[in-house]
């Protein structure tokens, strides 16, 4: 069966159009015993390779020119696909930026005689458009017209940001965790890690390659798969399932012709799960060998209630083995964190977060995407309107949630400057008392301590540890966006004079509507009791708002001109 991409209607907008994304491909696939392995399970290999060539259909609809795949985000696969099943995958372009895109990929099953259906996995990847003629490729814009296809966009700018940042992060990650780790622990029995070591060579041949020539990355993931299973089920004498693997990127092209030489070793295994690392490079006659990619893939071994088993431990080599090993002991950590943050749903994630070094990324990715989401939601109620501040509501999930929307005449430039430092907001907010910066972790993430009054005579105030991450726009359609969200750190725990408050998400979207208007928007989602001046009565809330926020317009249009000096990059 090959891939659908008859075009059916999917939504009905609000203006009665159908509509479908232009850039949206589908391909089903029955999966047969020739895609399976011995245990009746499709093999992970083939279903990365459905994967990218689903995606890369979809990126060269939207580009118009070949597209090659560029890189991965981390793939979870939740559930095993068996003989018989029918994969359904639905790719389409998230965002375009300059000569690339992200293009966003969903994978679920289908039981064609239970008629259930099922998620098996949701991932992201990036192509990037190549002509066969000299010259840079200009990518047009996604136009987003769904809710959900908003939300994509916005968050497929943080994600980029994520990737292009990941490599160097990981790697001062890895340094400063293996060093607090001390010598590898020995255990009795533990297998050695040179009896899991693979490597193979695979000759790229025009089916594995695309009309420009280079190998498919689906093929060298299944091949990388490959090995990696191999290498997995040397150390536990079973069959493994992989369960993750990690974002990477290609490093460089293959192409028909090319020998690729595929190694793979068991680093580490662990209670439940064990990670392979595997290599590919790439050759061809007497040439030196060229690194294509690297990947680190989690595998289980499930008993036969489908839980995860006990595995052995290993042994790792001398030297470059041992450095292997605790590597993936911080890998490990650096992988729960960013499952435990990014990848659950919104309203499961905690309030408060411990942060660290090692989870900085993740907590910034979450903060300014649980914002974008926020501002993506288009059933907001208008409560009240005064003074030109409007107040909008949603309640939804034992959620409460504020939006305030005006106009200022300041630049978006400016407006951002100004409303940055949350130490200022003192200044226009009675409701901040004092304001503290606690830690400076980079240029766009600051967590402060913020103390408010109490609002009843004599009772304690509350206090606040908020990661506050600014953005400046990608493009011109993207806005300045400051987000808060609650953190902890053990250096700042509650304090008999104060009650602990916590913020799930709030901040500031701010769109530039000419040199000198402003539209700036406050949003709030907020448990009951969270905030000080959060009240069910909403005439008060509503005035207190319009207060606070009228406040805000003098303070911006008041100091504008204290920033007329700043250079441009500077705002």
């Amino acid at each position: 069966m090959e891939a659908n991409t008859v075009r059916e209607p999917l939504f009905i907008l609000e203006s009665g159009e159908v509509y479908r994304n232009p850039t949206e491909v589908k391909m089903s696939q029955i999966v047969l015993p020739c895609h399976a392995n011995h245990c009746g399970e499709l093999s992970v290999g083939q279903l990365l390779k459905w994967m990218d060539s689903t995606a890369c259909l979809s990126a060269e609809r939207h580009a118009g020119c070949s597209c090659v795949t560029a890189s991965v985000d981390d793939i979870h696969f939740k559930h095993t696909i068996g003989v018989g099943q029918v994969v359904n995958i639905i790719a389409k372009v998230n965002r375009a930026f300059t000569s690339s895109m992200e293009v966003g990929i969903l994978v679920t099953c289908e039981d064609l005689y239970a008629d259930k259906q099922w998620k098996v996995s949701h991932a992201f990847a990036s192509f990037v458009a190549r002509r066969k003629e000299a010259g840079k490729v200009q990518l047009k814009q996604v136009i987003p017209r769904t809710q959900m296809e908003q939300m994509e966009y916005s968050l497929a700018a943080e994600r980029r940001r994520m990737r292009l940042i990941h490599a160097e992060i990981i790697t001062d990650l890895l340094s400063s965790s293996t060093s607090q780790l001390g010598e590898c622990q020995e255990y009795q029995d533990a297998v050695p890690a040179e009896k899991t070591r693979v490597e193979s060579v695979e000759l790229v041949l025009p089916p594995h390659a695309n009309h420009q020539v280079s190998t498919f990355g689906g093929q060298i993931m299944a091949w990388m798969e490959n090995v990696a299973t191999i290498a997995a089920s040397r150390l536990c004498n079973a069959h493994p399932t992989l369960r993750t693997i990690d974002m990477f990127h290609f490093r460089g092209p293959s192409h028909i012709g090319d020998r690729l030489v595929l190694k793979a070793i068991v680093n580490n295994a662990f209670k439940n799960s064990m990670e392979v690392g595997v290599c590919a490079e790439a050759y061809q006659g007497g040439e030196p060998l060229r690194h294509i990619n690297s990947a680190f893939m989690t595998f289980e071994v499930l008993d036969s209630d489908r839980k995860p088993r006990t595995l052995p431990r290993i042994r790792p080599e001398p030297v470059d083995g041992k450095r292997r090993y605790q590597e993936a002991i911080a890998r490990k950590k650096i992988r729960l964190d960013r499952k435990y943050i990014i990848s659950c749903k919104q309203t499961e994630v905690p309030l408060s977060v411990p942060w660290d070094q090692s989870n900085q990324m993740y907590l910034s990715y979450n903060n300014v995407s649980a914002l974008n989401l926020l501002a993506a939601r288009n059933n907001w109620v208008l409560a009240s309107e005064k003074n030109k501040v409007s107040l909008y509501t949603l309640e939804e999930n034992q959620m409460l949630c504020f939006k305030v929307e005006m106009h200022v005449n300041v630049s978006a430039g400016q407006t951002f400057h100004l409303l940055s430092d949350l130490r200022r907001r003192q200044e226009w907010d009675r409701h901040y008392k004092e304001c503290e910066v606690i830690n400076q972790a980079d240029d766009d993430d600051t967590i402060y301590r913020i103390a408010t009054p109490s609002v009843s005579k004599g009772g304690k105030g509350q206090d606040f540890i908020l990661l506050a991450s600014r953005r400046i726009p990608c493009d011109s359609r993207d806005p300045y966006l400051i987000a808060l969200r609650s953190v902890t750190l053990p250096t700042h725990p509650p304090t008999e004079n104060y009650t602990r408050g916590e913020v799930l998400c709030a901040g500031f979207t701010i769109w530039e509507e000419s040199s000198s208007v402003t539209k700036l928007t406050y949003y709030n989602q907020a448990t009951p009791g969270v905030l000080p001046y959060i009240s069910t009565d909403i005439a008060g809330l509503s005035s207190s708002f319009c207060c606070t926020f009228s406040a805000c317009s003098h303070f911006l249009e008041t100091n504008k001109d204290s920033l007329a000096a700043l250079p441009p990059s500077a705002l």
